[in-house]
């Protein structure tokens, strides 16, 4: 009996179901995106924009036993990471000076 690399959880959803699952996360957060005006929120929906793309890239990569997009997810986190700390450091700063985090107080920051 040959035995098969993709693992059982993978054998037993189809692809289809991912990529219906992480279409639906990156429209949630392209949404947030475009109708939120605070910036934490709208930091939020870019981080589940990136996180759906993550499971894409799991599930193609477990679904053709490749490592490679499991791989390629790590350095994704990596940068996630980086993006928040960048990020987090900008929005409290800004909440600092403005005691607000709405995106179109903003305009203010304009020379």
């Amino acid at each position: 009996m040959e035995q098969s690399t993709i693992p059982e959880v993978i054998r037993t959803v189809p692809l289809e179901y991912y990529v219906f699952f992480a279409t639906a996360l990156f429209c949630i957060g392209v949404a947030g995106v475009l109708t939120r005006r605070n910036a934490i929120i709208i930091f939020m929906c870019v981080e589940l924009m990136l996180n759906a793309v993550n499971v894409l890239l799991t599930a193609f990569s477990a679904y053709r036993s490749d490592p490679n997009g499991q791989i390629f997810v790590f350095f994704i986190m990596a940068v996630a990471a980086a993006e928040v700390s960048v990020g987090l450091g900008i929005i409290v700063m800004i909440y600092r000076n403005f005691q607000n985090t709405d995106v179109n107080l903003l305009n203010r920051l304009k020379w």
